[in-house]
């Protein structure tokens, strides 16, 4: 098995988010956006918060207005996470947002109008040291380019990316990242894998309306994964019409599957079938539930007998493998002596996987204090 992934990345550019790499050789980042009204500041700063709590490295909040500007100043005041403020048309929420502390400016310069109102918003990135973020979406192409292409397809998204990153470039402003998003898979694909080879700037992942929890996660993962297993692919956001929240924990799901980014259990667990010895499933889900607040990684193997179980238990931190009556369990792929009674797995197990989670990412520490020594 891969202990470390074998995908290649792509090589690009590094923007600072706030206090977030995106780009270069920085890790692969989650992000989610809000989607509370965003002149509700205190619901807004709750879910920001309990994005942040979930491991999500970036928020994106939309400003639409001059009032939702007031409300994100005082958001911005009361949480840590780096924030990108998303913005369409209107220069002077641009202006007042970076004012106010945004992180990142989402916002496509050729919507914004004339040429002098997109000079002031670059300036203003330029002197705050916000970077922007271009995005472009199969649902929103420019008139023009709808009427030349007829549909959505690569080509026309491309066209539609370098229109914008052309009037950066102008303005001699480099600080960017930049999206090509569609609803299909093979179009969002086709798009990224034109502009990796036209541009070296950072690229922010999605398949935007992928659809609801189940679809929505299948269609991410496939066009995600994809893309990432080429190494395209520098921060990404699993658009769910779901609990944000959701988002961020796909999101993981999907690099922790490419071996790209480890946060948290990775519980490896077998879909079940009658020569289990123990409700796997039921297992599995709570200890998932129990489990979510641990964000030190480790590999936990929970199967249900032993054909397969020694075997996965054998390359895990930790593993259990069916028995009747009492289970095998593994520490570090060493069979222990110690056997646990199948009608009490999931508080033996809780406890054991917290034991060693702590002890790994006290080595962790260890290891960067001599680091730092």
């Amino acid at each position: 098995m891969f202990k470390e992934s074998p995908i290649i990345r792509r090589q690009s550019t590094k923007i600072m988010v706030g206090n977030v790499a995106v780009g270069g050789d920085a890790p692969i980042t989650v992000q989610s956006m809000t989607n509370t009204l965003t002149t509700d500041v205190a619901a807004t700063v709750a879910q920001i918060k309990a994005l942040e709590a979930v491991g999500a490295d970036l928020v994106r909040v939309s400003v639409p207005t001059m009032d939702a500007a007031e409300a994100f100043k005082q958001i911005k005041q009361q949480v840590n996470v780096p924030l990108i403020t998303d913005i369409h048309f209107d220069y002077r929420i641009a202006l007042k947002v970076a004012e106010y502390g945004a992180d990142c400016l989402r916002i496509n310069p050729g919507n914004i109008g004339r040429e002098d109102r997109v000079r002031a918003v670059v300036e203003c990135a330029r002197d705050h040291n916000i970077p922007i973020r271009i995005g472009v979406n199969g649902g929103s192409l420019e008139k023009d380019i709808q009427e030349r292409y007829t549909e959505p397809c690569p080509e026309a998204l491309l066209e539609s990316a370098m229109r914008h990153v052309d009037i950066l470039d102008r303005l001699n402003f480099d600080q960017f990242k930049v999206s090509v998003k569609a609803s299909d898979v093979f179009l969002a694909v086709g798009a990224y894998r034109l502009l990796a080879k036209q541009i070296n700037n950072p690229l922010h992942l999605g398949i935007t309306e992928a659809g609801g929890m189940r679809a929505g996660s299948v269609k991410s993962a496939i066009g995600l994964g994809m893309l990432l297993a080429e190494g395209i692919g520098d921060t990404l956001r699993v658009s769910l019409a779901a609990d944000p929240i959701e988002e961020i924990k796909v999101g993981f799901d999907i690099l922790k599957s490419l071996k790209l980014r480890s946060r948290g259990i990775n519980l490896i667990a077998c879909p079940s079938c009658s020569r289990q010895e123990f409700d796997v499933i039921s297992t599995v889900n709570e200890l998932e539930q129990r489990l979510e607040d641990l964000l030190t990684p480790m590999d936990v193997s929970i199967i249900g007998c032993i054909v397969n179980g020694p075997g996965e238990a054998m390359v895990s931190d930790l593993g259990l493998t069916g028995s009747s009556k009492k289970s095998g369990y593994y520490l570090d792929g060493v069979r222990q002596k110690e056997r646990f009674d199948n009608t009490n797995l999931v508080d033996e197990l809780e406890q054991r996987i917290r034991a060693k989670a702590q002890l790994i990412a006290e080595q962790q520490k260890q290891v960067i204090d001599v680091k730092a020594v």
